[in-house]
């Protein structure tokens, strides 16, 4: 007989794990117990040694699937040490707090097959109950308060079960045995209704709400909420992480009012449908694709769109309104990942509606909205919604839905949060233990990032959910607020911090000061090095890239501030992770009024044009008549003064530029729009040509640079230039709008195949957010690799702002240990 103690280290709390290990010591004769503590799942164990051997195997290989185990420890025990009635059973025992919190925890889950038939079995007692979960689905970061993953330490603390489900939950054979949000209409959360009087101006202190207590008054309200949305209103519905607002996505005017309430004027709408099938008549689905709709976090996923007259042979295929994602190749699209959803969704189908607007509930550029008052006050009473479906279960942790795409048959995160976060990434092992690092982040898209060295040489960090733009004291209260989170939950205390080197950033301000008070080390960052570091250290993870490797870094970016005072954004870079080396970039030109030519891409035209002398081509007439004639000379003014005109070498302004030249886009409504409709343009251009053009294309001209810290400048007057050819020759503006994609493409690839040829270099890596841009990323990646280098781009962070702190972590830890061994 052995006797063991096993400690069970990963996403090992919220997931099923005890009751798991429970059903596999009763099949393995196991003797013992097992608990919850902060840092994992602990385990007594008395067996003869090879039960126990295969009981240790299977807590690994028959895990729950919402499990990671990370690792298994097996200490040996002495005889003596062993109480002799722990021989006699196999029990759970109460939690611990009493060991560091170093264990994970899962993310929000899915309604799960067995909670959905039960959701809509008549017969079933959580018959049409909107809370319905089990240990293999439901809430779990969003309503956690502590470690360990307890009821009393979640936000259904304030509901006593039910002697049925009390009966459930001690079952350790019932799919609910220690289930925390195990509820149901007799002891658990209820929905709530509220809906503004017509003609009356609600106020934030409105009626008191309808509750659905019994599963009649429960229908009553989902089928009042069905009514006002096929009427044509918006509601504001309560989820996981914080509001959506919702419309029927086949009215265009109830899309309209929904935009113009929510002064989002443009940018596309997420919808949801019922299932699958819904999916597959909107847009085409790979199998890919089919997983991340029907698995366990259901995110929203960027699907290509199915053509106009591509039928499907289906009388009930949803026709969106036009406004949900104007001519955009891509749709985003999710499927129902909680009980109320999809009693919503069933009712909504019933009713003819077979798909829903279901997009964040906040006014644009603030923090999605948690709280139910608050809720009521800023959508509602401040006349976005008409009506809110909230409910009595607290959020304590904001979470958007996330984004994905599948690009080359490999998933890409657009926005990772619900589901995703705070799953811990890897980070590069280094000789020496480092401190906890918290990276700051950016200032668009941000996360913030915080590290653990585990004692067995492990290092990992915690990335947050997506916050937003960190530009005004809401979105910075959210960013704290999830700094705070993380630092509580998991017990880390900073003891350096990474920053963005812009001097503006509030994230970065904040990093300064708490630096100055605290006597911490300040690891300030440029932007692009952070963009490339992040798909190096995801390399070196898993294994493709060599701890000291060299690659060549391809940023193509907005803005980020650069070392020289420009702002960059065209960049090549051979880099390590702790330094870089400049090695090429966009010729620079000026950008009058700032962030003012960034929201009127024509001013960023003009202002380029006259860079490269071409405002006086035949093609620019189009351009300039757009602009009155006092525009044109105050931004004239500006560009010969300098005043307010920093230099740019962004490869994001240049696709605004291009677009406003070729009148597709002039002012951006939401961010990136006008390179974002410039794709879509080409798209459609490539949709009807059988191949890309391979014929003699423009491409940049390459010259040596004046300044001492750089090698070449890349000219990009060539592609402008035919730009303009193309418009005197009455081109449509897809056709060269697709030249313009395949002329980036293929030069830079030209460029980066020189450099690598010149430093012995076989690696590229690609970030930042104009590789948001499909066509552009496929194009070039194709490039390269038909040249024989091999290419990189991350596929745990997002290519855009999202990976910014997770390489800023990675570059501050290579800093610390470079100044550690000096």
């Amino acid at each position: 007989m052995r006797h063991v103690h096993i400690h069970v280290m990963g996403i090992v709390q919220g997931v099923g794990m005890r009751p798991f290990v429970y059903r596999e010591a009763m099949a393995h004769g196991i003797c013992g117990w097992v608990l919850n503590a902060g840092d994992g799942v602990h385990i007594e164990a008395h067996a003869p040694a090879d039960a126990l051997d295969a009981f240790v195997t299977a807590l690994s290989e028959h895990a729950p699937a919402a499990a990671r185990v990370e690792h298994v420890d097996v200490a040996d025990l002495a005889p003596a040490s062993w109480n002799a009635a722990d021989e006699q059973s196999f029990r759970i025992v109460a939690s611990q707090d009493q060991t560091a919190h170093t264990t994970l925890v899962s993310p929000d889950i899915a309604t799960c097959d067995d909670c959905l038939r039960e959701l809509f079995d008549s017969a079933d007692r959580r018959y049409h109950y909107p809370f319905i979960n089990c240990t293999n689905c439901g809430p779990r970061f969003t309503i956690i308060r502590s470690l360990p993953y307890d009821r009393t330490a979640t936000s259904m603390d304030r509901f006593p079960m039910c002697s049925t489900c009390a009966a459930e939950y001690g079952d350790p054979l019932d799919r609910r045995f220690h289930a925390q949000p195990d509820a149901c209409f007799d002891c658990g959360p209820h929905i709530t209704w509220r809906e503004a009087d017509h003609g009356v101006v609600p106020t934030a202190v409105d009626a008191t709400p309808a509750v659905g207590s019994t599963r009649e008054a429960s229908d009553a309200i989902i089928e009042r909420c069905v009514e006002l949305l096929a009427g044509g209103g918006i509601v504001a519905i309560k989820g996981l992480g914080g509001f959506h607002l919702a419309c029927n996505a086949s009215n265009e005017k109830a899309v309209a009012k929904l935009r113009r309430r929510k002064r989002r004027s443009n940018k596309p709408l997420a919808v949801m449908v019922r299932s699958l099938a819904s999916v597959e008549r909107l847009c085409h689905v790979d199998n890919i694709e089919r997983d991340l709709l029907t698995g366990s976090i259901r995110p929203i996923v960027l699907l290509r769109r199915r053509t106009t007259g591509e039928g499907t042979g289906f009388s009930d295929t949803p026709i969106l309104a036009p406004s949900v994602a104007r001519d955009l190749p891509e749709l985003g699209v999710m499927l129902p990942y909680t009980p109320l959803q999809h009693l919503l969704l069933a009712a909504a189908e019933a009713r003819g509606m077979y798909a829903l607007v279901m997009t964040s509930g906040n006014l644009s550029e603030e923090p999605i909205e948690t709280d139910d008052d608050l809720a009521w006050e800023h959508l509602v009473a401040a006349g976005i919604a008409d009506a809110l479906l909230g409910n009595d279960r607290a959020i304590l942790s904001r979470y958007d839905d996330s984004v994905v795409r599948v690009v080359d048959d490999a998933v890409m995160p657009v926005r990772r949060a619900r589901g995703y976060a705070p799953q811990p990434l890897s980070l590069p092992a280094l000789d020496d233990a480092m401190p906890c690092v918290l990276a700051c982040g950016p200032q668009q898209k941000a996360t913030i990032v915080l590290t653990r060295e585990d004692a067995d040489g492990h290092a990992a960090c915690f990335v947050s959910q997506h916050i937003g733009d960190v530009e005004n004291g809401a979105t910075f209260d959210a960013w704290s607020a999830a700094r705070t989170r993380l630092e509580n939950l998991f017990d880390l205390a900073p003891a350096a911090l990474a920053c963005d080197m812009h001097p503006s950033y509030l994230s970065s301000q904040w990093a300064h000061e708490r630096a100055r008070e605290h006597n911490l080390p300040l690891i300030e960052v440029q932007h692009h090095h952070a963009h490339i570091a992040s798909v190096m250290a995801e390399a070196i993870v898993a294994g493709r890239l060599a701890p000291d490797a060299r690659v060549l870094g391809i940023a193509f970016d907005g803005t980020g501030a650069g070392t020289d005072g420009t702002i960059w954004g065209g960049e090549f870079f051979i880099s390590h992770l702790a330094d870089f080396e400049r090695v090429a970039h966009l010729r620079t030109w000026a950008l009058p009024g700032g962030a003012a030519s960034v929201h009127d891409a024509r001013r960023n035209a003009f202002a380029l044009l006259s860079e490269l002398d071409l405002l006086g081509h035949p093609g620019a007439a189009g351009l300039l008549n757009s602009l009155d004639k006092q525009t044109r000379s105050i931004t004239a003014t500006m560009i010969e003064r300098g005043i307010n005109s920093p230099r740019t070498s962004s490869m994001g302004r240049l696709f605004d530029a291009a677009a406003a030249i070729l009148g597709i886009c002039g002012q951006a409504t939401y961010e990136g729009e006008p390179a974002i409709e410039l794709e879509a343009a080409a798209w459609h251009a490539l949709g009807s040509e059988s191949t890309c053009p391979t014929g003699n294309m423009a491409s940049f001209s390459v010259t040596e640079s004046s300044r001492p810290d750089d090698r070449h400048v890349l000219n990009s007057r060539p592609l402008i230039e035919a730009l303009l050819e193309g418009i005197r020759a009455g081109e449509p503006a897809g056709r060269p709008a697709l030249d313009f994609h395949v002329a980036v493409a293929r030069s830079s690839a030209h460029i980066a195949s020189e450099i690598c040829a010149r430093e012995g270099l076989d690696t590229v890596a690609l970030s930042g957010g104009v590789f948001m841009n499909r066509l552009l990323l496929q194009l070039l990646t194709r490039e390269l690799k038909s040249m024989g280098l091999t290419v990189l781009v991350p596929h745990s962070v997002p290519v855009n702002d999202g990976c910014i702190a997770y390489g800023q972590a990675a570059i501050a830890r290579a800093h610390l240990a470079q100044s550690a061994s000096q």
